[in-house]
């Protein structure tokens, strides 16, 4: 019998992946999956590009490129992060293949086994497993509606005996959350972070999704506002405003960093895809992007009312949520005795299919809530599906179930 690394026994599967095997069967309505909708992919803008190529872009595009990734595709990238106010400027760019490959190189640069990392609860299942692959101790603290609980962080920080690696946040339109960090908070965690010389990860894979321009003050990432005297590692990708499929992402980080996470990367992957790095260039420069971007957020916004209002009518008393600002997601929270698996079984026996809460929580354990993604669902479908979801929980909150 084979024997495993100890890292490798530390993974476990993602109840996401598990619940991709539903997404086949006839009728099945999806509220489970982070993935845009396939319909609102950016297909003759391809084309066009593609068709547009000369032989010798194709040439390049069919060849290995440098590990840091295609110039042409830094230079487009750097404009397009300037023009969001990311500090391009005193910091280096990374390529990589999906920004979850750059949550998991930066984890592999920090993380000896046993350190403690900090993050959100909930968190992000992806870089969930990524830190605990490199077997950190992962020590979370919860969200409120407007960011990290600071209180709480700031007790945490004090009673540490060893010093965290660093902090893993997601401060706008978090996944699965949903939250945006106020202005507000963000300064204070600045403040907080200060002089503690504790590197934050940024993951901000979701900003430009919002649905309201009243919040740009909000949405300014950590990395834009630029603090002295701290690392702020930023994280994004292309998938939420181009396609998945191009399985590109990115990292801004300081120098020193860089040179670390750079090695790393030869080391994995020697370079991310130089075809979708071509494609990727020449969607930048054409500024399509930017119109792309304005449709479907206008999609993504129309399909979060929809699941909003479905959900203010059919939810039974005692399950809350906030009504998203942007993004992907919707979190629900349930009444602490109610088990959000049990809701799930009983939703797929209905025909519809979510993610539960503990997915999201570091330990595995709490969970008494929900993930909604209304991404993926036209508005007809989360019109159908939010009705069953509701009456599923119904059924496990009755003291007779």
């Amino acid at each position: 019998m084979p024997v495993f690394s100890n890292s490798t026994n530390e993974l476990r599967t993602s109840e996401i992946r598990d619940l991709m095997s539903l997404a086949n069967k006839p009728g099945m309505i999806l509220f489970s999956g982070g993935m845009p909708d396939n319909d609102l992919f950016p297909l003759a803008e391809i084309d066009k590009i593609y068709n547009g190529l000369t032989p010798q872009e194709k040439k390049v595009a069919m060849q290995y490129g440098p590990t840091c990734g295609l110039p042409e595709l830094i230079g487009s990238l750097s404009e397009f992060l300037s023009r969001k106010g990311l500090p391009v400027a005193e910091n280096k760019i990374l390529i990589t293949t999906g920004s979850l490959q750059a949550i998991n190189i930066l984890a592999k640069v920090f993380i000896d086994p046993g350190d403690i990392i900090l993050t959100e609860n909930p968190c992000f299942i992806g870089a969930i497993s990524a830190f605990k692959s490199y077997q950190a101790d992962i020590k979370s603290i919860p969200l409120t509606g407007d960011g990290i609980n600071l209180v709480l962080l700031e007790e945490m920080l004090n009673k540490l005996e060893k010093k965290p690696k660093f902090i893993y946040l997601t401060p706008n339109f978090h996944n699965p959350a949903g939250t945006l960090y106020s202005s507000e908070t963000k300064q204070k965690l600045i403040k907080l972070m200060s002089g503690r010389d504790i590197p934050i990860i940024e993951d901000d894979a979701y900003s430009d999704l919002y649905f309201h321009d009243e919040d740009r003050d909000d949405l300014k990432t950590l990395k834009a506002i630029h603090p002295a005297g701290i690392d702020i590692c930023y994280t994004s990708s292309f998938s939420k405003i181009i396609g998945p499929g191009l399985r590109l992402g990115w990292m801004l980080v300081p120098e020193q960093i860089y040179a670390k996470c750079e090695l790393i990367k030869q080391s994995v992957d020697a370079c991310s895809p130089s075809f979708t790095q071509v494609i990727a260039d020449k969607f930048l420069r054409s500024g399509v992007v930017y119109s792309y971007i304005d449709k479907v957020r206008t999609e993504y916004k129309k399909r979060a009312e929809a699941m909003t209002a479905a959900l203010q009518k059919y939810l039974p008393d005692g399950v809350t949520f906030t009504v998203p600002r942007g993004g992907f997601y919707i979190w629900l929270q349930l009444p602490e005795n109610v088990d959000s698996t049990d809701v799930l079984k009983k939703a797929i026996e209905k025909g519809t299919v979510f993610v539960s809460g503990k997915t999201f929580d570091p330990a595995g354990k709490k969970n008494n809530f929900i993930r909604l993604s209304y991404c993926n669902t036209p508005v007809e479908k989360i019109n159908k599906g939010i009705p069953i979801v509701a009456d599923a929980i119904r059924e496990m909150m009755s003291p007779t179930k």
